[in-house]
């Protein structure tokens, strides 16, 4: 990792690419005021038009209905010379219109909608990404506070629940547009088919409207409140499906990335029993899912055979027995009530989705909220724990100087691990870190570069220092190897052949023709390189970027003695005045070819301290120093 020292501050609390997105509303018309507004509203409304013109075309298919059934219950007293041609004519009429509507006017719909909830979730996608991939480091302080409230499932969330509230929210409100178009349009068509009804003669000729209305208002809230039940439930169903599919699938990444540790262990009927207690959780909330899924469809497929063939036909019964409309007219009538009840009944059509939707929208806001809560990393951890780290500058001439530095293991812990006095590192220095395993090591230079969560202390590095650091293992991303190399500089920057110089200097000339390549052989440079090479590929980028101070976490651990030394050499030559602060676990310090010692410092961890000392001096006594403290 190279970075400049700026860097390592905290930010300054201030507005992150979700930042308006942490309450329902804000999350919801983000999109829609952003810099694609045009592009967002220009989809939106075409939405808006075929539902209304599909709302009025449900009007002119029920009209072509009852004009059909018509002339098939006259096609042998009707006063026309064909009355089979009218029959046909007025199928072909119904077709048309039926085609016209569900082919093209809701294909093209659904078409206009999906394109809407492609582009408005690659948005939003972008925007998480951003504020997770931010100089602040948001996506390492995401997973590192404890005690406080932190999203668990970020792949989760960013997947599945955006890609189904942007789902969700679209069908919820072309529903509700397709309510309010649809009581219009086919309301005004049973008001005017109205007529008379016994019993209801003060209302004049909307009586036989009214009881349409009142078939509509009973039969749908009944249904509706069916739907919410069941719906309730396959909610949480869902939720728990998706927690579960992430842990089985979280584990498959994890074991096929180890898979040789567990190879040479034979450890795989451990795995398989840890793969089997996983699947158990899936199988059985799959298997609950299941059931409550076939309940739904039940109760749906016989809430529209109602709807259509019961429901319908149940308000115009009595004007149509009494003689008051014509039998076209009642056809006409029962096709709009089952039009209005289907359009009406939007949400139990779509409830499993849009019974997630406010889970969904709950979990991107929880997420945006944890981003905005990151943006100042010491007040965030001092939520749950100690953190009193303060980073400054000072003239490049007093080097980097650390200052009472006391880190704790977690937000839990009282007493520190590992502390220190006054430690001054100048340039030219190279410092080699020694102490027992798990004494601190890591931690430390953790700390001085900002990614340790809880203690105290004050940092304070030489301005404009760039800086590098090299972790225990390195992971790439699936990128080619030049850009490997150039991070965290655009690649475009470095031109091919100083790339290429770069490699075969730090043992990679082998890979010179391929540094462009996204991968090797189909596989990620990641998958391809061994222990060794990725490590070259780190002594390439710190060859190419020439740091002023490095940090070398085991960073020649899979190298052989020859190639250790090449690296050491290597960065002398083209580093000569970069401060080094290395990890290594080695019996003795390495040398040069001519014998010359690598590192003039020594930093030594005794009982929880670390102090700084020359090679071959004594030690300094630090007791005194602790009991002042």
């Amino acid at each position: 990792m190279t970075r400049q020292h700026s860097k390592l501050s905290p930010s300054a609390k201030g507005s992150t690419a979700v930042s308006a997105m942490t309450s329902f509303w804000g999350l919801m018309s983000a999109y829609w005021i952003s810099e694609r507004w045009k592009e967002a509203w220009s989809l939106t409304v075409s939405i808006f038009l075929l539902t209304a013109f599909i709302s009025k075309t449900t009007v002119w298919v029920a009209e072509a209905s009852g004009h059909l059934m018509n002339s098939i219950v006259n096609v042998n007293s009707a006063p026309v010379q064909n009355p089979l041609l009218l029959v046909a004519t007025h199928a072909g009429v119904l077709i048309l219109l039926m085609l016209a509507k569900d082919v093209c006017l809701v294909g093209f719909r659904h078409f206009l909608s999906t394109t809407l909830h492609r582009k408005w979730r690659k948005w939003l996608n972008d925007r998480f990404s951003n504020a997770l991939l931010d100089r602040n480091h948001t996506h390492f302080h995401l997973q590192q506070g404890r005690g406080v409230d932190l999203p668990d499932n970020i792949d989760q969330r960013l997947q599945e629940s955006i890609k189904g509230m942007t789902g969700g929210a679209i069908g919820l409100v072309m529903g509700i547009v397709g309510v309010v178009l649809s009581a219009f349009f086919v309301g005004q068509k049973l008001i005017e088919i109205s007529t008379e009804v016994e019993g209801l003669e003060v209302l004049g000729s909307y009586g036989g409207a009214l009881l349409a209305f009142a078939a509509i208002i009973i039969y749908v809230p009944i249904g509706t409140y069916i739907a919410i039940t069941i719906g309730r439930r396959l909610e949480r169903l869902n939720l728990g499906m998706q927690k579960a599919e992430g842990s089985y699938r979280g584990e498959w990444t994890t074991l096929l990335r180890r898979s040789f540790q567990i190879s040479a262990s034979q450890g795989e009927n451990v795995q398989r029993s840890v793969n089997k207690r996983l699947y158990k959780d899936v199988d059985g909330t799959w298997n609950k899912l299941n059931r409550f899924d076939a309940a739904y469809l039940a109760f749906s497929q016989a809430y529209g055979f109602m709807s259509n063939r019961i429901i319908a036909y149940i308000p115009g019964l009595m004007p149509y027995m009494s003689g008051a409309v014509s039998f076209r007219n009642y056809v006409t009538g029962a096709e709009l009530v089952a039009a209005m009840i289907n359009d009406c009944s939007w949400f139990i059509q779509v409830m499993p989705a849009i019974a997630n939707l406010r889970a969904n929208a709950g979990r991107v806001m929880g997420l945006a909220q944890a981003i905005e809560n990151v943006q100042e990393p010491t007040e965030f951890y001092a939520r749950s724990g100690v953190n009193r780290f303060q980073f400054s500058t000072q003239h490049p001439r007093f080097g980097l100087s650390i200052r009472k530095l006391a880190l704790m293991q977690s937000a839990d812990s009282d007493v520190p691990f590992l502390r220190s006095g006054l430690i001054n590192i100048h340039e030219g220095d190279w410092v080699y870190m020694k102490g027992a395993s798990g004494s601190g090591k890591t931690s430390f230079i953790k700390a001085l570069n900002g990614f340790w969560a809880y203690g105290s202390g004050h940092i304070i590095y030489p301005e404009n220092a760039r800086t590098i650091y090299v972790p225990q293992e390195a992971k790439f991303p699936s990128v080619t190897l030049k850009q490997l190399v150039c991070l965290p500089d655009d690649e475009a920057q470095f031109n091919d052949l100083g790339v290429a110089a770069i490699l075969h200097q730090a043992g990679l000339g082998e890979f010179i023709h391929r540094m462009n390549d996204m991968d090797a052989d189909g596989s990620p440079w990641d998958m391809v390189l061994s222990g060794g090479q990725k490590q070259k590929v780190m002594l390439a980028r710190i060859l190419l970027h020439k740091p002023s101070i490095i940090f070398l976490d085991e960073a020649t651990g899979a190298l052989d003695p020859q190639a250790k030394m090449d690296f050491h050499t290597a960065l002398k030559q083209q580093c000569p005045n970069a401060m080094v602060i290395s990890i290594m676990h080695e019996d003795r310090l390495p040398t040069l070819e001519n014998g010359e010692n690598v590192y003039s410092h020594v930093l030594e961890i005794v009982d929880g301290y670390v102090s700084l000392h020359p090679v071959g001096f004594p030690k300094p006594n630090h007791l005194p120093l602790i009991a002042a403290e």
